[in-house]
C-alpha cells in the first residue's frame, strides 16, 4: 500500500519505482504529510509517501523517507534492482538520488510557492487531486496552507526570493540542458537501465515539468527530450533491461561528469555549510554561490543526509573510494565525503 499525493514529488518516486520493479500495490491518496488512511498505523514521520509494508498475515508497517523506502523495497524484493551492481556506481547513484532530494526539491518548492502564475496554479490544482472535493474546501486551501507555504518559501529555499532566488532558477536551467544533453546519448543517468538515481530526478521533475507553468514552459522550449524522458520513467513495467546495461566505473561520460559539476557547484557546498551552521548554532547557514551569498535557516534532517552519505562512502573499499574520487576528482563534490 501506498498512501501518498500526486503533487508529491516523493510519491511520484516510489510510484515509479514500484511500475518498473513490477512490484504489486494499491495507490491511496493521502490529504495531507502524516495522514493516513483509517484502519492504518500512523507514519513515523509526517512524510510523503507512507509505504506500508506487509507484516505478517493482514497486519501491515508504516515506514517514511523515500531513500530508506527504496531499500528496503530492495531487501524484500528481487529482479530489477536500481542499485548498480558495482559499488562505484552505486554510491554515486546514491549521490544524484540525494541530490535530487534536497536540492532539486528547492527548485519546485520555488517555482511553485514563488512566482506568483505558479502560487495560482497550486492553489487550484493541488487540492483537486483530491476527487470529490468541495469547492469551499478549495478557497480554503488557498487561504490557508497555500499562503503558509508561500510563508515558508524563504525558510525552505533560501533566505530572500529576490537574492537568491535567481540562483534557484539558473541551478534549474543549467539542470534541465545537462540532462537534455546526457539523454541524447544515454537513456539514463547511469546507462540503458534507470537507477535510484534517475528516479530521485524524476520525482521532483514530474513537478518542475508537469505542474508548474514557469519551470514547464522553460522545460518545454528548452528541453523537450527532457519533458518526455520524464513522462516515459512514470512507468517503465515493460522495459527489459539486463545486468550488463549499467555504465562501467570507468566509462563516465562527460554528459554524467557535468551533472556531478553542477551537484558540486550547488548541493555541495550548501550540504556542508547547513552542517556547519547546525554545529556552530547558529541562526543561518551560508555560502557563497556563484559569488552571491545564498542563506537560509539550517535543517537538521539536510545533516542527517550529509552523514548517511559520507557513511556510504566509508562502507566502500579502499580501492573504491580512490575510485569514486577519480570520478569527482575537481567536480567539487569531494567536501561531501569528508
Amino acid at each position: 500500500l501506498v498512501a501518498g499525493a500526486i503533487g508529491s514529488p516523493y510519491t511520484r518516486k516510489i510510484k515509479s519505482i514500484l511500475a518498473y520493479r513490477r512490484i504489486p500495490y494499491r495507490f491511496l491518496l493521502a490529504a495531507m504529510p502524516g495522514s493516513h488512511p483509517e484502519g492504518l498505523p500512523k507514519p513515523p514521520l509526517p512524510l510523503l509517501p507512507c509505504v506500508y509494508l506487509p507484516e505478517g498475515q493482514e497486519e501491515y508497517r508504516a515506514t517514511s523517507d523515500s531513500t530508506f523506502q527504496l531499500r528496503e523495497l530492495e531487501a524484500l524484493y528481487d529482479g530489477r534492482s536500481v542499485i548498480p551492481r558495482d559499488p562505484v556506481m552505486a554510491f554515486l547513484a546514491y549521490l544524484v538520488e540525494d541530490y535530487a532530494d534536497e536540492w532539486v526539491t528547492k527548485m519546485m518548492f520555488h517555482y511553485r510557492w514563488g512566482p506568483e502564475e505558479g502560487v495560482e496554479n497550486a492553489s487550484k490544482i493541488l487540492p483537486l487531486w483530491n476527487l470529490g472535493i468541495a469547492e469551499e474546501t478549495v478557497e480554503q486551501f488557498r487561504t490557508t496552507f497555500a499562503q503558509r507555504q508561500v510563508d515558508r518559501l524563504g525558510g525552505v529555499v533560501a533566505g530572500s526570493l529576490e537574492v537568491t532566488g535567481p540562483l534557484i532558477e539558473a541551478s534549474y536551467k543549467r539542470l534541465i540542458a545537462i540532462l537534455r544533453d546526457h539523454f541524447e546519448t544515454h537513456r539514463f543517468t547511469f546507462g540503458a537501465r534507470p537507477s535510484a538515481g534517475d528516479f530521485g530526478l524524476q520525482g521532483q521533475l514530474t513537478q518542475l515539468v508537469q505542474v508548474e507553468p514557469t519551470s514547464m514552459a522553460l522545460a518545454r522550449t528548452e528541453a523537450p527530450r527532457l519533458l518526455a524522458w520524464v513522462d516515459v520513467v512514470d512507468d517503465l513495467s515493460g522495459f527489459e533491461v539486463t545486468d550488463d546495461d549499467w555504465l562501467p566505473r570507468d566509462g563516465v561520460p562527460g554528459t554524467l561528469r557535468a551533472l556531478f559539476e553542477e551537484i558540486g557547484r550547488t548541493y555541495a557546498p550548501f550540504m556542508v555549510a547547513n552542517a556547519a551552521a547546525l554545529e556552530s548554532g547558529a541562526e543561518e547557514m551560508e555560502f557563497q554561490l556563484d559569488g552571491v551569498r545564498y542563506w537560509q535557516r539550517p535543517f537538521p534532517y539536510q545533516k542527517k543526509c550529509l552523514a548517511w552519505l559520507r557513511a556510504e562512502y566509508a562502507r566502500l573499499s579502499s580501492g573504491d573510494r580512490i575510485a569514486v574520487h577519480g570520478v569527482l576528482a575537481g567536480s567539487g563534490c569531494e567536501v561531501l565525503l569528508g
